[in-house]
C-alpha cells in the first residue's frame, strides 16, 4: 500500500487485522435493534459513567474527607487519562482499521485520515473513571468496570478500532484511574477545610 497510511509509525493490520475483519462481518449480521444499541453505546456508556460519578460524590458526603477527595477527583482523573491517551495516539499514529482494511459497512462512520486509532479514547475514558471510582465505592467501581468492558467491545463492533486498540486503552485507563484515584486521597485536608466553608452543603450530608 502507498500513500500517507503506509508511512505511519504503526500499522495494526498485522497484529489482529484478521480478527477485526471477522468481528466486523459478524456485527453486520446482528439484528438491527441490537446494532442501534451497540452504535449508541459510545454515548450511553459515557453518560452512564457520568451518572456513576455523581452518585459517587453524593454517597461520599456521608464519608470521610479522603473519600470525598477521591470522589471529587474522578472527573479530573478522566481528563488526565484522556490527555495521556491523546499523546500516545499522536506518537503511535496508527490508522483506523476501517481506513486500511477491506471491511464492510461499519456501524459507526469511519473517522477521517489523521484521526488515529490506538488507543481507543472511549475505552481509556471509561476504564479510567471506573478505576478511580473503585477507590470511592467498590460497588460503583465494579458496575463502572462492567460498563467499560461493554464500551471496549462496542468500539470494535462498530468498526472503528482494532481489538488491540481497546486492550491498550483499558490498560492506560485502568493504570491512570487507579493510581491517580488513590493519590487523590491526599487532598483530604483541602476537603476538610472546604467542608467548613461556603460549599459545606455540597460536601457534607
Amino acid at each position: 500500500m502507498t500513500g500517507p497510511a503506509s508511512m505511519l509509525a504503526l500499522d495494526g493490520r498485522g497484529i489482529d487485522g484478521g480478527l477485526y475483519l471477522r468481528i466486523d462481518r459478524w456485527a453486520e449480521h446482528l439484528p438491527a435493534p441490537l446494532q442501534h444499541v451497540v452504535a449508541a453505546w459510545s454515548t450511553i456508556g459515557l453518560l452512564a459513567l457520568a451518572a456513576l460519578m455523581v452518585l459517587g460524590w453524593w454517597r461520599s458526603r456521608r464519608a470521610g474527607s479522603a473519600l470525598m477527595a477521591r470522589a471529587l477527583a474522578v472527573p479530573a482523573v478522566v481528563v488526565v487519562a484522556f490527555a495521556a491517551d491523546t499523546l500516545i495516539k499522536s506518537l503511535l499514529r496508527e490508522p483506523r482499521p476501517c481506513q486500511v482494511l477491506d471491511a464492510g459497512p461499519t456501524l459507526e462512520t469511519c473517522p477521517g485520515t489523521g484521526d488515529w486509532s490506538m488507543p481507543s479514547n472511549h475505552t481509556v475514558i471509561v476504564f479510567a473513571g471506573a478505576a478511580a471510582l473503585w477507590h470511592v465505592d467498590r460497588r460503583l467501581g465494579a458496575l463502572a468496570l462492567l460498563l467499560a468492558a461493554v464500551m471496549g467491545l462496542s468500539r470494535v463492533l462498530v468498526g472503528v478500532h482494532y481489538p488491540h486498540d481497546v486492550l491498550l486503552g483499558a490498560a492506560v485507563g485502568t493504570a491512570a484511574g487507579y493510581g491517580l484515584g488513590l493519590l487523590a486521597g491526599r487532598a483530604a485536608p483541602l476537603v476538610e477545610r472546604a467542608r467548613e466553608g461556603r460549599v459545606r452543603r455540597w460536601l457534607t450530608a
